[in-house]
């Protein structure tokens, strides 16, 4: 119901800022899934798969076969969003490399969507502790919350191993995403008794980008395609043969 009563709010704010109709691609590729949505007004389209490291061999595809089944051009948009991160170098990189290019090609501006913030989207709860798993011991983690409608920043995106994670007050508190999965007991024992329920499952997609990214343009916060910028936590990818 809460989900529900938001994202109608969302629709409806969205309308009253723009004034006309509003058309937003997005591209989500943080993740083993690959997905892509068109906002129209409102309205959300989605297309998403589990293709493991082909984002760039499917992607393209996904995007021409999502804007002809909804009989619109790249053109005809009036921005693109993407998935700016954390998670996969290479995924991010290609979300946001896609974006840019569309985005010139059609002059249209972009929007970069944090995948936590998307995920807290996407749960249907108004206070979230989106984890993902980061490899390497760690997670990437942050906590949002939603007040009349708009997400709030409780805990700023950071990288760090699940037992380090950051304190935050208050409780009802819901833990999504693959962090709970792979680190479940310590993030559990980090939060104890702040958290009501946890989904692992979740995972960052298009249809939340989108309606985040559809957002912000209707404030005005699109920014040129060259401004476009992933966001990734760490430097270092992987461990060193004496580390391991």
């Amino acid at each position: 119901m809460f989900f529900t009563i938001g994202f109608v709010f969302l629709c409806v704010s969205v309308s009253l800022w723009w004034g006309f109709v509003l058309n937003i691609l997005a591209i989500e590729t943080s993740t083993g899934y690959c997905s892509v949505a068109l906002w129209r007004d409102g309205v959300v389209s989605e297309r998403c798969e589990q293709v493991g490291q082909k984002h760039s061999e499917l992607l393209l595809a996904m995007l021409d076969g999502l804007l002809k089944d909804e009989d619109i051009t790249v053109k005809q948009l009036d921005g693109i969003g993407f998935g700016k991160g954390p998670g996969s170098f290479t995924g991010v990189r290609i979300a946001c490399g896609v974006a840019q290019g569309l985005a010139f090609g059609a002059d249209l501006n972009v929007v970069g969507v944090c995948t936590l913030q998307a995920l807290a989207q996407a749960s249907g709860y108004g206070k979230v502790i989106a984890a993902l798993d980061a490899r390497m011991s760690e997670v990437y983690l942050a906590a949002y919350e939603k007040h009349e409608g708009v997400w709030v920043t409780a805990l700023e995106p950071c990288l760090c191993k699940a037992e380090d994670a950051p304190a935050l007050a208050g409780s009802n508190w819901y833990g999504v995403s693959t962090g709970f999965a792979v680190n479940e007991s310590a993030l559990a024992l980090r939060y104890a008794e702040q958290l009501s329920g946890v989904d692992a499952q979740l995972v960052p997609q298009a249809s939340a980008v989108v309606q985040l990214a559809a957002e912000e343009f209707a404030q005005g916060k699109g920014v040129d395609a060259a401004l476009a910028l992933p966001l990734y936590l760490r430097d270092k990818v992987a461990l060193k043969t004496c580390e391991r």
